[in-house]
């Protein structure tokens, strides 16, 4: 069944939501601290993860009235509607069912099936690669896979395979994206034709930026390689078999991507190989295991003990009663720095939406600007604005307690620093001198990880990618279709074809300038 389609701001609990807002919003967090029992109300234990959101601009009384808004938005259908892999992107005709990637078993025999086969497919050749089975032209072992894709087709996967580079084995990932020249001519200068893999991501293979890459790549290793053929060297993976094997791919090295999974969310199956090389397929399994148990967490907790739930309604509150327009990520691992990106792109692309599920335009807040960077280098960055600054930014700190490295005493140091500025934004210091006041009152949710493992990771991954469906779940929009960047690919698309009649005056005259000086 389709999504429920209720307006949030005509509910009970959302215009509740707003009568408390104008009698709390004045109230601290260190005043909500007093509430009996806070830390048990506001605090989560699950498997190796600990979530405190305590220190937040939330009184019990609105929580409360936050989970009754996941009961009045029919949530709970929704999640069914979601996981059983009902038709819920309907601008696209299809199901959503990315988490069906890394689960055991589906309802639907047919959609288990085809994750069985690609999954094997995916930790086969993985294998291959890795123990030397499969090599290259000249018989020698490949040190080195490059994964030529943007988007979801590249964000997600460097963000793992950076945050899982001590589960190596021994290949080296390199990831081409953007379509500058001088980049991708930098990466490749640095490979050797004989030694060098490519997995070229593109559902359609027509992804122009993926696609003159891919071109390049190939020229490249065809010149260097004094005209070997590609097929031993190159990997698609695409719905579009008939294009990858015109490219020149072996039709047996091409891997599908099933029309249920959206891009922003492809890690998990084909699109993620090159994290199946780079860390092997026991680590990638405990990837998806770890995805798995939360989304297991997230379908069977109630909402009241629900982590992507509670971080979900607590980004609703911040965004739509204290109007904050961005929330920050910043995990305390220099390995993660990319998750804040990851999650830019999963959050942005997802509930950047104007129009509701009944074609009508919102009068309400959607989707927040997400972003962040890894502490400590955060805290000499941008933190001087998120304690004295004008804007309200919550923010999420994310820590792990054990370290891989054997240097405790300097992940003490890293520790101390990630709990005392979360402690510094909610207290501030009331020290005599304007310069040196810090009002505080800042709110954050502390995400304390036991240690950072393939399991872990994926459980973080899908605890957030959970938190995204239900942010758009209760606002009411479809979060896995991306009409605004189809706009701009169709319009470049016209430029590049020498089509400028429809171009406003501005960007005519930038088109000549350009081409003037080319």
């Amino acid at each position: 069944m389709p999504l429920n389609k209720l307006d949030p701001s005509k509910l009970n609990s959302w215009k509740e939501l707003g009568s408390r807002f104008k009698n709390e919003n004045s109230i601290t967090i260190e005043e909500l601290m007093e509430e009996p029992n806070r830390l048990d109300n506001f605090s989560i234990e699950w498997e190796e993860f600990i979530l405190d959101f305590s220190k937040n601009r939330i009184s019990k009384g609105t929580l409360d009235q936050l989970v009754n808004l996941c009961n009045e938005s029919k949530l709970k259908n929704n999640i069914e509607s979601y996981f059983k892999g009902d038709i819920i992107n309907e601008t696209e005709k299809r199901s959503v069912l990315h988490t069906a990637l890394r689960s055991q078993k589906h309802e639907s025999n047919e959609i288990s099936q085809i994750v069985n086969e690609l999954r094997e497919q995916i930790i086969n050749t993985a294998d291959k690669i890795n123990s030397g089975d499969r090599v290259g032209y000249s018989g020698k072992k490949f040190t080195d896979v490059v994964n030529i894709g943007i988007g979801g087709s590249h964000l997600g996967q460097e963000m793992v395979v950076e945050a899982l580079s001590f589960c190596s084995k021994g290949i080296t990932p390199h990831f081409i994206s953007n379509i500058d020249p001088d980049y991708t001519s930098q990466v490749l200068e640095k490979l050797d034709p004989e030694t060098t893999l490519f997995i070229v991501v593109s559902k359609s293979f027509k992804t122009i930026e993926t696609i003159e890459n891919a071109k390049k790549s190939k020229e490249w290793f065809i010149s260097e390689s004094k005209g070997q053929n590609i097929r031993d060297h190159f990997i698609g993976i695409s719905n579009n078999t008939s294009a990858a094997k015109e490219f020149g791919i072996n039709k047996d090295s091409v891997f599908p991507i099933p029309e249920w999974v959206g891009g922003r969310f492809s890690l998990w199956g084909s699109a993620g190989l090159i994290i199946a090389i780079s860390i092997g397929s026991e680590n990638y399994r405990e990837l998806l295991n770890g995805a798995n148990s939360m989304d297991k967490h997230f379908r069977e907790s109630d909402f009241e003990n629900n982590m992507p739930v509670l971080l979900a309604l607590i980004s609703i509150w911040y965004n739509n009663f204290f109007k904050c327009e961005t929330e920050a990520i910043i995990p305390y691992s220099e390995v993660l720095n990319k998750l804040p990106k990851y999650l830019q792109q999963a959050s942005m692309e997802s509930n950047g939406k104007s129009t509701d599920r009944n074609s009508e335009k919102v009068n309400y807040e959607t989707g927040g600007i997400i972003w962040g960077a890894s502490g400590t280098n955060a805290q000499h960055s941008f933190f001087q604005l998120l304690h004295q600054g004008t804007k309200l930014i919550p923010c999420d700190f994310i820590a792990f307690q054990k370290p891989h490295s054997k240097d405790l005493e300097q992940h003490k140091i890293l520790i101390a620093n990630c709990l005392a500025q979360t402690n510094a934004l909610m207290s501030g210091q009331k020290k005599e001198g304007a310069h040196k006041y810090i009002e505080g009152n800042k709110p954050s949710n502390s995400l304390f990880i036991n240690s950072l493992t393939p399991y872990n990771l994926g459980a973080l991954i899908a605890m957030y990618e959970n938190k995204i469906f239900t942010v758009g779940s209760i606002l009411n929009i479809f979060s896995f279709d991306q009409w605004g960047v189809e706009l701009g690919k169709s319009i470049a698309k016209g430029i590049l074809n020498g089509d400028s009649d429809f171009l406003d005056i501005s960007t005519k005259n930038l088109l000549t300038k350009y081409n003037q000086e080319k």
